[in-house]
């Protein structure tokens, strides 16, 4: 069969920033924006465990789910024609985080803290890095300890009061000035 072409900016990129930035709905529209497949890293370790990520906390440990992580991110990195959105803490692991560079590029998706709060709390499901009295104070101190890291992708775009679309058509400028400064 003979390939198609397709202009886009980029056959590959992965979505990082803290829960409830959007990674996963600006995903899907990034995909459909570029005609590549769409991958959920948390629904494909699912998939292949049988088990909800907060079942594989409670029960197996966040060590085990970290390597199930890492297993994955090894295996993605590895592929093409796809948009990867990654769990909030897949990016803060440094062998995760040296694999999804060089494989590039990496996008950061930001949104306040409330917004954050606010965009967790509507859906349905535990998410059990919040398991707290105070998930607003928590959602502040994990993202000021995660933000360096975040910030090592070399995209970033602001989440905060864009559709999903909006933020993917965003993403696409960028994209598409990242390969420019690449010399592609």
């Amino acid at each position: 069969m003979k390939r198609i072409e397709v202009e886009r900016p980029v056959t590959w990129v992965a979505l990082t920033g803290f829960m409830g930035v959007g990674k996963t709905r600006i995903g899907r529209e990034l995909a459909r924006e570029l005609l590549l497949h769409f991958v959920d890293l948390d629904r494909l370790i699912e998939r292949e465990t049988g088990l909800a990520i907060p079942d594989i906390f409670r029960y197996l440990g966040e060590a085990t789910f970290r390597r199930l992580e890492r297993e994955a991110v090894a295996e993605l990195v590895g592929k093409d024609y796809m948009v990867v959105s990654l769990g909030g803490g897949t990016f803060i692991d440094p062998e995760n985080r040296r694999r999804l560079l060089s494989r590039g590029p990496v996008v950061a998706l930001w949104a306040s803290p409330e917004t954050i709060l606010e965009r967790v709390s509507r859906r349905p499901g535990k998410r059990p890095l919040l398991d707290s009295e105070d998930p607003l104070d928590r959602i502040k101190r994990l993202l000021t300890e995660r933000a360096d890291l975040y910030r090592q992708a070399p995209i970033h775009v602001e989440s905060e009061g864009r559709s999903p679309r909006e933020t993917a058509q965003a993403i696409v400028e960028e994209l598409w000035r990242w390969r420019a400064n690449r010399g592609a």
